[in-house]
């Protein structure tokens, strides 16, 4: 990285402005998860017939006169959010060349993740429509016909079962506490249960996707590979599955509200 870059990248971080932007990232990214985990249930309980995805919490919002200026918020939340990843990406510091660039990578990821999601507002804020679901079989078809592609879809399964993994692990571990500076008392330990509770479910949700992918792989069956939506749905077929998918659901609730005290308590560095 040139020093013009570095100077640049550091007067992002210290902008009280994208800061005060990236914690409403993280502010609407726990309302979409939110409602991703109502629907969820709605699912479970076979009242609701949308999306358990991101897609399906905007479309909600877009069927909502008030929600279409929420989806405008969401979109330059998310952006901000997505910009913030990045910058931080250039300005990790770490001496060893190999955790510099995996850490770079990481925050490069989480920002490719927010911006994603941004773009998909976006298209629902312009009055437009988008499935995460039929993208992700899309995608899946064109990847099964390719050369490789078969082999392709495998390493993304696992790569998204891995990334399942760390969340569980995250929250079993609370590992997650270093990213927040919180008061003490009540408020600290009613934040690290959303915390442990979330992530296990969002780990456990990201976890089914990746093996879905990987089923999509071998059984040469785009279809397969619904994204979050057929990971939450696939749950209710299990024994036990209603209540599972319950779980799961109100889990994803428990993670939005926490992200929603990490855009008020996050450490933003």
């Amino acid at each position: 990285m040139t020093g013009s870059a570095t100077m640049a990248a550091d007067a992002a971080q210290n902008s009280t402005a994208l800061k005060m932007l990236a914690r409403l990232g993280y502010a609407v990214n726990g309302l979409l998860h939110v409602l991703i985990g109502v629907i969820a249930i709605s699912v479970a309980v076979g009242a609701g017939g949308a999306e358990a995805d991101q897609s399906g919490a905007l479309s909600q919002l877009a069927s909502n006169p008030a929600g279409i200026a929420l989806l405008w918020v969401i979109v330059v939340g998310l952006f901000a959010l997505g910009l913030w990843q990045i910058v931080s990406g250039f300005l990790v510091r770490e001496s060893d060349a190999k955790k510099r660039w995996g850490k770079r990578l990481s925050e490069f990821g989480k920002a490719v993740a927010y911006l994603a999601i941004g773009v998909t507002a976006l298209i629902f804020a312009l009055g437009g429509s988008k499935s995460s679901a039929g993208s992700s079989k899309s995608a899946s078809a064109q990847l099964i016909v390719a050369p490789g592609g078969v082999f392709v879809l495998v390493v993304v399964g696992l790569a998204i079962f891995g990334i399942g993994v760390f969340f569980v692990v995250r929250g079993a571990t609370k590992k997650f506490e270093k990213d927040l500076t919180l008061p003490s008392g009540s408020t600290a330990r009613v934040v690290v249960v959303l915390g442990v509770v979330g992530y296990v479910a969002k780990g456990i949700a990201l976890a089914v996707v990746g093996i879905l992918f990987v089923v999509a792989a071998f059984t040469l069956d785009p279809s397969q590979a619904s994204g979050m939506d057929g990971a939450l749905k696939s749950l209710a077929s299990l024994p036990f599955g209603v209540v599972i998918l319950i779980a799961v659901g109100v889990g994803l609730i428990a993670y939005g509200l926490y992200l929603g005290a990490r855009a008020r308590w996050g450490r933003l560095q």
